[in-house]
């Protein structure tokens, strides 16, 4: 009967410093967490309101995007850091506008076109 009440402790103390898998937190959800703390750090650094931040990032968690722009906060604070307004912006609006005057142009040609051929159309069975 004793070695039956020491075999229990004996694989009590086996299991507790075991590592059981599926037991641990998700290293996914550790992931997108470390990933929201970066975009708020980066909206920070960027020079962007937090608002702002949570609306770019509807899917990342807003309390973790919240801890990393605090975090960058401070820091950029305490190491009197200015930030920096992203430039990305300027060339996406001037890629759109670039690539709507050669469609807008290639419209009004097929447009002028067609103009010209129904006139000529027009003249030639007028002849008849």
């Amino acid at each position: 009967m004793t070695p039956r009440i020491l075999l229990i402790p004996a694989v009590a103390l086996l299991l507790a410093a075991c590592d059981i898998p599926g037991m641990g937190p998700d290293p996914r959800i550790a992931q997108r967490e470390a990933d929201a703390k970066a975009i708020g750090g980066a909206c920070r650094h960027a020079l962007r309101g937090i608002e702002d931040c949570y609306r770019m990032n509807e899917k990342s968690p807003k309390t973790a995007v919240f801890e990393g722009w605090k975090e960058m906060d401070q820091y950029m604070r305490d190491n009197k850091i200015e930030g920096q307004r992203p430039s990305f912006e300027v060339a996406e609006k001037e890629e759109i506008i670039e690539n709507k005057k050669p469609a807008d142009e290639a419209k009004e040609k097929t447009a002028d076109a067609q103009a010209r051929t129904g006139a000529k159309a027009a003249t030639g069975s007028a002849r008849l």
